[in-house]
């Protein structure tokens, strides 16, 4: 896989957004490169993980996770960052994802991402402004829901019925696959 496809595939990573081209290239060569066949699992769950995946080309399945019924499956598709959390610290994976058919990806290492941050602590400083970022995101969505749920106490409240919870799925909260766009 040459390098510029995994650096283009790296840009449009959110985590990664704000770092420099010579950073982004770094990171790249630090990477390494696999190739997934079809059934083959990218992480799974309650293992212990130590990198994420970014799956270049290809796409894959979250089969065993939160909010996933039975038989339900989740689409991940190309361009996914899976199990980012592993790669900055120690984690147990949530999920199971396996490839749909074959899959090009990079697995980018704890310890390559560690490495970097400490030969250029500048990349330390835009990754956690990039994490703040989205946790300020997800706090949005919790007071949006909470606001929805005191909305609909009131209105129940002021209809003179039993207090009800509406019946709709989990917050859109990040997962371990995050799509690049």
């Amino acid at each position: 896989m040459a390098l510029d496809v995994v650096v283009q595939s790296l840009l449009r990573v959110e985590l990664f957004v704000g770092l420099k081209p010579r950073q982004v290239a770094e990171l790249a060569r630090r990477s390494d490169r696999l190739l997934y066949r079809p059934g083959q699992p990218l992480i799974t769950e309650g293992q212990a993980g130590d990198a994420a995946v970014l799956i270049i080309a290809g796409d894959a399945v979250r089969i065993e996770g939160p909010g996933l019924a039975n038989s339900e499956v989740e689409m991940i598709p190309e361009g996914s960052l899976v199990g980012e959390l592993a790669m900055l610290v120690e984690t147990v994976h949530t999920s199971t994802i396996i490839a749909r058919g074959p899959i090009r990806a990079i697995r980018i290492t704890r310890e390559a991402v560690h490495a970097q941050i400490a030969e250029d602590p500048e990349m330390a400083l835009q990754l956690s402004t990039n994490l703040a970022r989205r946790l300020h995101g997800v706090a949005d969505q919790l007071r949006r829901i909470d606001a929805l749920l005191a909305d609909i106490e009131q209105r129940t409240e002021a209809d003179g019925l039993p207090p009800a919870l509406p019946q709709f799925g989990p917050p859109a909260l990040p997962t371990e696959a995050h799509r690049l766009h």
